[in-house]
């Protein structure tokens, strides 16, 4: 019987937003994100309540799931990043980004955890996640120091076919969620788009295949001549019959539209469940059309608005999210968007960042992920 559910747990320094998906297969899913309460404490002491409360959850709460990806929020990478990895040593990929929380903390952690799986680093770099007739290939924190950020997507890129490649996969085939964290991305994000759209009409993705759900969103490393990172996720094992795209053309246009190529989302497809990948969205309309220029709280709206009529279209609702990542360009907006997230959202995995939009009239933007369970095709259980 399906178990989905949601709750909040308080420690003593820390507070978590648990997700859960039990259908009663071996392989549970958890959403947890790890929040500080008291801002005034170091660095330091923020990251060790929340390592001491990942370690507490897995052991107690979550039966002991394995880590699969990791994303840390901190909010000056140059004096935290290091730390970071020193101090978690988990066999898992994990994204170090500077997208500050707006709750005036220095840190929140996003862990996506699941029963019953081996995990470990291949020799391409790639961190595998094994199950059944899959292996979920992750990777966090990719980077080089290339001249500009088209360069330097480029060589990200190039050097993430490769690595599938010594996995038997193809960008085109495997690969089902990018993210791109772009240095000044007001500045820096065109070079991302022209190097990824280079990159992928070498590999046979145009507007008439198909691309990759994506998100582009500012974010830095501790180098500030890091211009652009990129995380990863790709399925070996995974049949083209079982991955499918998500557009909501009532409410959004074709990313092609305007010289861009990602999807706007993907579902994936197994005998006993559906994986959403809801990419980066915001308030815009079926032309390419910004909507609700200035207003934070319309802007708000029509992206929830725009979210929905994705997941719709997979056949999910929001009662179906695991976690939520919402990005905001101006700090002031905090406290509004915040309020109207508690009023719809409450207890929902969630943290709000400071990360602009690729487009400065975007005021905010959300990503997220869903599972449902599902039954009755021939594919292999996840």
């Amino acid at each position: 019987m399906l178990s989905k559910r949601q709750q909040t747990i308080s420690f003593e320094k820390t507070y978590a937003e648990i997700f859960t998906f039990d259908n009663g297969t071996e392989v549970k899913e958890f959403h947890v994100m790890i929040h500080v309460k008291d801002p005034h404490h170091t660095f330091h002491e923020q990251l060790e309540a929340v390592l001491e409360t990942y370690a507490d959850l897995r052991t107690h709460y979550l039966d002991n799931a394995e880590a699969v990806f990791k994303r840390y929020f901190l909010s000056d990478s140059a004096n935290q990043q290091d730390e970071v990895f020193v101090a978690d040593a988990s066999e898992c990929a994990k994204s170090v980004i500077q997208q500050p929380p707006l709750d005036g903390t220095k840190i929140c952690l996003w862990a996506y955890m699941q029963t019953a799986v081996l995990t470990r680093i291949l020799p391409s770099g790639l961190y595998e996640t094994r199950h059944g007739a899959y292996r979920h290939l992750w990777n966090g924190s990719s980077h080089n120091l290339a001249a500009n950020s088209e360069y330097q997507t480029r060589l990200l890129l190039n050097e993430y076919v490769m690595q599938l490649l010594e996995e038997g996969c193809k960008l085109s085939e495997n690969c089902i969620r990018t993210w791109f964290f772009v240095n000044d991305v007001d500045l820096n994000y065109g070079g991302v788009v022209r190097a990824r759209n280079n990159v992928f009409f070498t590999q046979d993705m145009t507007p008439n295949t198909h691309f990759i759900a994506s998100t582009g969103i500012g974010g830095r490393q501790a180098d500030t001549n890091v211009l652009a990172q990129m995380d990863n996720y790709a399925i070996d094992g995974i049949s083209k019959d079982q991955i499918h795209f998500l557009y909501a053309q009532t409410h959004l246009n074709r990313t092609s539209d305007y010289g861009v190529s990602f999807e706007r989302g993907t579902y994936v497809d197994y005998a006993d469940r559906r994986h959403v990948f809801i990419s980066g969205t915001a308030s815009i309309n079926n032309k390419g059309q910004i909507m609700y220029p200035g207003d934070i709280r319309k802007q708000t709206h029509r992206m929830w608005e725009n979210v929905e009529m994705l997941l719709k279209e997979a056949d999910c609702t929001y009662d179906e999210v695991g976690e939520m990542v919402v990005y905001l360009r101006d700090i002031a907006d905090y406290q509004v968007v915040k309020e109207l997230y508690e009023e719809r959202f409450g207890g929902k995995p969630l943290v709000i960042v400071n990360a602009p939009v690729c487009r400065s009239g975007w005021l905010v933007e959300m990503e997220c992920m869903a599972v449902k369970e599902i039954s009755g095709n021939s594919f292999a259980p996840f």
